[in-house]
């Protein structure tokens, strides 16, 4: 695999673009049904290469997208964690997304990287909150965000799906 740019290190993990050549490591994630079971369905091949173009070009036009979720000590992809522009009730936002590959579900690693994405985004993007949506139903998704400090906000209709907005305020972390 080509170099590609790192864009943050924690403990554990490192996030960086994608490359075209993560598409079958993406793919064991996006294309699990457990793991997309909050998405109208799992990616097949196709869907996860599109994935990956459609965050090369936020990369591109805003500086941010989810970027590959990486083991600091192989380089293996295990998720996918960053900063997307969204469009919420007619607001501009910057949201905080991920996913983890399901053997590596309740090590605290999808917490971990979006701490940093949330330190990242109020250091570089200079924005005053941040977001992320998920469904109400989404306990574990819900349960990194709280950990992350954000708290709900409100409830949306998003997308055709019901959806909690939680934020952060930046003046939170002071």
């Amino acid at each position: 695999m080509r170099d590609t740019k790192l864009i943050l290190e924690t403990g554990r993990l490192q996030l960086r673009e994608f490359l075209l050549e993560d598409v079958d490591a993406l793919g064991e994630i996006l294309g699990d049904a457990e793991t997309m079971r909050f998405y109208p369905a799992p990616l097949d091949r196709n869907g996860v290469a599109d994935w990956i173009e459609r965050n090369r070009r936020r990369y591109e036009n805003g500086g941010v997208g989810l970027w590959a979720m990486t083991w600091k000590s192989s380089g293996e992809l295990i998720g996918d964690c960053g900063l997307i522009r969204q469009t919420i009730d007619n607001a501009a936002e910057v949201e905080i997304g991920y996913h983890v590959r399901r053997d590596h579900w309740r090590k605290g690693l999808a917490t971990e990287a979006a701490r940093a994405c949330r330190d990242y985004g109020f250091a570089k993007l200079e924005v005053g909150s941040l977001v992320s949506m998920i469904r109400p139903e989404n306990f574990p998704s819900r349960g990194v965000a709280e950990k992350n400090g954000m708290m709900v906000e409100k409830e949306v209709e998003w997308r055709g799906y019901q959806h909690l907005v939680y934020r952060i305020e930046r003046k939170a972390l002071g």
